[in-house]
């Protein structure tokens, strides 16, 4: 029997809840249930004989680790379990849920589906840096931005040692298929299929008429020399800052070897989604007015 783990957006009273209905109804049908402490400490008394167990050792318990938030509770799951290879499935708790696809209405019914096997797993690419021999991961994308300042930054780009070109803007995204849809959609990127070998580096707000967005194949070792006046700028992986980069640093970055395992609806495409959650391609003038 498959066991799940329950990883919900912590102190978002809506994740939380419904984090407890789904277990309510995973352990009537006969599932296999593991909860963090945090949860436990919260509603215990509602979770009787429920399995405790450390959030950084679901990869080594669960089967399928179930979020409850939104996009970003996916992103945190990702960047706790990416060197594992268990599937992450994400109910949207949140506004738009581009990741979490699953809805909370039919909540039983997606459960059921999922203990009986009716859905799809999806790889997707990641990308990687190593900065003080730390390794840092990505799903989305790396931006290396300035600092809390209105200074723009200068950062110089390669491509497996060929000059691509000097950029004044106030940061770069370095963007995974996934993640087109992400910031970097935001800053004037491409929408790109996600299983798609290519990442895309996305210039946010530059100095330039001629400063596009450009895709590169994903077997490219991306360097990136970057300088500040301040002196001092910062690298952010998938929405939180993770170090910060001086003048003169060169970061590296590259499609990781890890890949991300995501539940998808047995039915569902990625054009499916651009139209329902970005509205992509809609006529308006065929439809009713909002």
């Amino acid at each position: 029997m498959k066991t799940y783990a329950i990883f919900e957006a912590i102190d978002r009273p809506e994740a939380e809840e419904l984090a407890i209905k789904a277990i309510e109804i995973l352990q009537r049908l006969g599932a296999n249930v593991c909860v963090s402490e945090t949860l436990v400490e919260k509603y215990g008394d509602s979770m009787p004989d429920i399995r405790v167990c450390n959030r950084l050792s679901y990869d080594d318990i669960a089967d399928v680790i179930i979020t409850f938030g939104g996009d970003g509770t996916i992103l945190s799951a990702v960047q706790s379990y990416i060197t594992s290879d268990v599937p992450i499935m994400g109910f949207n708790v949140g506004k738009l849920g581009f990741l979490a696809e699953f809805v909370v209405t039919g909540l039983e019914e997606t459960l059921k589906d999922l203990m009986n096997g009716n859905y799809k797993v999806i790889t997707r690419s990641a990308i990687q840096t190593t900065i003080d021999g730390e390794t840092i991961y990505a799903l989305n994308d790396m931006v290396i931005e300035k600092s809390e300042t209105s200074h723009m930054v200068e950062i110089k780009a390669y491509s497996n040692k060929h000059f691509i070109g000097e950029y004044f803007a106030d940061g770069l995204i370095i963007a995974t298929p996934t993640g087109s849809t992400a910031y970097s959609l935001s800053a004037g990127g491409p929408v790109i299929f996600p299983t798609s070998p290519v990442l895309c580096i996305t210039p946010v707000s530059p100095h330039s008429l001629t400063h596009r967005p450009l895709v590169v194949p994903d077997n490219q070792q991306l360097e990136f020399e970057v300088y500040s006046r301040t002196g001092e700028l910062k690298l952010v992986a998938d929405g939180k800052v993770r170090t910060k980069i001086k003048n003169g640093d060169i970061i590296q970055i590259r499609k990781s070897d890890e890949t991300v395992k995501l539940v998808e609806p047995e039915n569902s495409s990625f054009f499916d989604v651009l139209r329902d959650k970005f509205l992509w391609a809609e006529h308006r003038t065929n439809k009713e007015i909002r």
